[in-house]
């Protein structure tokens, strides 16, 4: 009998300890000419500032404006890098416990799910590591086998996980209020609240006090 409840993870700070930034900028070194390599690099490098800024104030402004970086870049170039990337980046910055937070929740005879920001492309190695049966993210928009910089709409941020999740659910039969969240941002509010089980892990200052006031279960990872 398939699971009827699914656990939904956030990716970046919950699982791992990278973010998108870091994503790109390895994507900025690992191709092209070493002048495309530097110009990107510099060009990352100098925008963080920006970056952490708008991530702050608007998730997704930050993915909009963040993606356009990816304009230019072949499909199969960024698939390729991809499995690269979560070897020497993602692997490494696993939280030591992910993968036993993954096997509880899989024990528990829920379906697993990554719900992440982050393009789709860069975290299959990740969901394939992990042993997670589904993957919720960003699609990026290729023409003729060219990024377009533009992610396919809706993008997975906020509010909009928490209609990704619901409608998954739906799609695959699940009980929505029988359901897990993890996440460790505030941004992730409505992703924690649409499901009946909703835990905080690595919370920031915000999520950990709205955890403390409806009492939801704190988990720090190391």
């Amino acid at each position: 009998m398939p699971p009827q409840k699914a656990a939904f993870f956030d990716v970046d700070g919950t699982l791992v300890k990278t973010n998108v930034v870091h994503v790109y900028a390895y994507y900025a070194m690992n191709r092209g000419s070493v002048l495309g390599i530097a110009g990107r690099t510099l060009s990352t490098a100098v925008s963080v500032p920006l970056f952490g800024v708008m991530d702050a104030l608007d998730r997704k402004t930050f993915n909009e404006f963040f993606y356009r970086y990816y304009a230019g870049l072949s499909e199969d170039r960024l698939v390729t890098i991809a499995e690269d990337m979560f070897e020497d980046v993602l692997q490494p910055a696993l939280f030591e416990q992910s993968q036993d937070l993954i096997d509880q929740a899989r024990r528990s005879g829920c379906k697993v799910v990554l719900v992440t920001g982050a393009l789709d492309f860069t975290m299959r190695p990740l969901a394939r590591h992990l042993g997670a049966d589904d993957l919720i993210a960003n699609k990026m928009q290729f023409v003729g086998g060219k990024a377009t910089g533009k992610v396919i709409p809706p993008i997975i941020e906020g509010a909009n996980k928490a209609n990704a999740i619901r409608a998954y659910c739906v799609k695959e039969n699940l009980a929505l209020d029988k359901c897990h969240g993890y996440s460790d941002s505030a941004s992730d509010y409505a992703m924690l609240a649409v499901v009946g089980r909703p835990t905080a892990v690595n919370p920031d200052l915000r999520l950990r006090s709205i955890a403390r006031a409806y009492n939801w279960p704190i988990l720090d990872l190391k």
